[in-house]
């Protein structure tokens, strides 16, 4: 029951402003009132254009994640055993990681053209970055003395990775890709809107130059609840699969 108390605020803000607007009798190019924004984005499920917007920018973000991901968690599980490399990569990744992803949008644009591909390419870099330095953490996390005992057992690289360090720092690798989940989303509509024609990026850009604000809006929240949705859809996964104290070491 105390989960639905955090919504007394925003539909109070709701309500608030469909009186405000109202009694202004807003006529509007930029704004729309919450009933109008409401109703944009039920004729806009019904006819499925949320719905394909949707699927085309979590394909692009899913693929664009899995690519970042396994390229970050390769690097940072290395960078993490051998110490010397994570000292010699250091300035690099850090020379690298503070790059804007949204700043490469011309130069992959130029490599690449307009389309998934792109998207695609931006999404990796943005969330290549967390994962790598997040699993590097992890790993250097580990307790000392299990990876002395995988060496006395004569494990080489692949057996020492499947067996001990994975095992212990997956806690905290899933923290780290549920925030590069996060990233992925917001990184995807944002090159939308830049630089693919397709997605949800796309479909507010174009509710916007077509003068639509009450669709514009209805996209914009809509963003908002599938990243919310994805999130509460990985603490529930992250709360079954680790117990409580995963969940406690996850909160900011």
């Amino acid at each position: 029951m105390s989960g639905w108390r955090g919504l007394v605020v925003p539909l109070g803000v709701l309500a608030a402003a469909e009186v405000a607007a109202l009694a202004a009798g807003l006529q509007s190019d930029s704004l729309a009132r919450p009933s109008e924004i409401a109703a944009a984005a039920g004729v806009a499920l019904v006819d499925g254009t949320i719905l394909r917007a949707t699927v085309q920018t979590l394909a692009a973000a899913g693929a664009g994640l899995a690519i970042g991901t396994s390229l970050g968690l390769a690097l940072g599980i290395l960078l993490g055993l051998f110490r010397t490399a994570g000292r010699l990569a250091e300035f690099s990744i850090e020379a690298f990681r503070p790059i804007p992803s949204v700043a490469l949008i011309p130069i992959v644009l130029l490599i690449f053209g307009f389309g998934y591909r792109m998207e695609i390419a931006i999404v990796a870099f943005a969330t290549f970055w967390p994962i790598l330095i997040l699993t590097q953490t992890a790993i250097a996390g580990i307790e000392p003395r299990l990876l002395e005992v995988s060496r006395a057992l004569g494990f080489g690289l692949g057996r020492r990775v499947a067996k001990i360090v994975l095992p212990a720092a997956l806690p905290r690798l899933f923290v780290a890709f549920r925030l590069a989940v996060g990233i992925a989303l917001i990184v995807a509509v944002t090159v939308e809107i830049t630089g693919n024609t397709l997605g949800l990026g796309y479909a507010l850009m174009d509710a916007q130059q077509s003068l639509r604000p009450a669709l514009m809006f209805a996209l914009l929240l809509w963003v908002g609840l599938v990243g919310w949705g994805l999130n509460a859809l990985l603490l529930w996964a992250q709360a079954r699969l680790f117990g409580p104290a995963a969940m406690v070491e996850a909160r900011p």
